[in-house]
């Protein structure tokens, strides 16, 4: 089978074009894949099929909401296996490869010349600003962010307060006061957390950053079924929300719409998160803007692995 090796921000994925989803993609392959000794080494391996296709093949139950027959889906497992139902990172890889493949026509576009994406927390509409055979530029709609309250998780000893926030997949996303980026850097964020199961009952991504400073905030991740990673795309929009939680949901909540965009500093770059709210000081879609590149191509005899 052919297999894409790119990344977004040095969170690093396996595409696998697909389009009839003749893959048997069973846990094993997928951790055989991923494997960065025995396989290619990846955070996630992602197969380009049609949303119909895999509805017909049993992969998907049902179209998720918004998702239509024809739209290019993205099924996204994570490195062991595992399903995920969203990945910001992997969306915006997903559209390079779309564009890199010629997969795409005009007629496909929406009339902002976006493209619909289909994920399993819903439809995702990308956009690419800029693009060659191995870099871009892409944005893509995150959907809207959901503050589920509050929780705890203990991670190397240390008790960390931090905010619910459901993109399609839960995170905890957590500021600490006074943490600087060096302080930050030196944390065993490898290390697996303990979290409230019963306030997360399908696990949960954490996110460790810094205070909001100068519209700019340092995050590192544990993601569910991977461990640490160099990014997380619904991570740095839960970080975002985080960062401005007052404006969301605390007493200071402005009752006037408004947006503002967040800078988050990864360990593998940096990306642009946009929130806001609307007049009725409800959330509204949050984009995520961000770099992709596409490393090699190569061709993998699944007996070997």
């Amino acid at each position: 089978m052919e297999v894409i090796k790119g990344h977004g921000t040095g969170n690093d994925f396996l595409l696998i074009p697909d389009p009839e989803a003749t893959v048997d993609l069973t846990d094993d392959l997928v951790r055989s894949l991923a494997d960065r000794h025995r396989g290619i080494g990846a955070d996630g391996v992602i197969r380009i099929s049609t949303a119909g296709v895999l509805v017909r093949r049993g992969v998907l139950a049902r179209l998720p909401d918004g998702v239509r027959d024809g739209d290019w889906f993205m099924d996204y497992r994570n490195a062991d296996g595992s399903v995920a139902e969203m990945c910001g990172n992997g969306v915006r890889v997903f559209a390079h490869a779309l564009s890199a493949l010629s997969l795409t026509t005009p007629d496909y576009r929406n009339a902002d010349g976006t493209w619909p994406v289909g994920t399993r927390a819903g439809r995702r509409d990308v956009k690419i600003h800029a693009a060659t055979a191995t870099d871009a530029e892409v944005s893509v709609d995150m959907g809207v962010p959901c503050i589920t309250g509050s929780s705890v998780a203990t991670l190397d000893g240390a008790r960390y307060e931090g905010v619910g926030v459901d993109m399609g997949n839960p995170h905890l996303a957590c500021v600490v006061p006074g943490l600087t980026s060096t302080e930050l850097a030196e944390l065993r964020v490898d290390l697996r957390p303990d979290y409230d199961r019963s306030f997360f009952p399908t696990g949960v991504n954490l996110e460790i950053l810094t205070a909001l400073e100068d519209g700019c905030v340092h995050m590192r991740v544990h993601e569910r079924g991977v461990g640490e990673t160099l990014s997380c795309g619904t991570g740095t929009v839960a970080a975002a929300v985080a960062a401005l939680h007052d404006r969301f949901d605390g007493p200071s909540r402005a009752p006037e719409a408004w947006e503002e965009t967040v800078r988050v500093v990864i360990p593998g770059g940096e990306v642009a998160v946009t929130v806001g709210a609307d007049g009725a000081g409800q959330p509204v879609p949050a984009t995520l803007r961000g770099p992709s590149r596409l490393v090699f191509t190569t061709t993998v005899t699944a007996a070997v692995l």
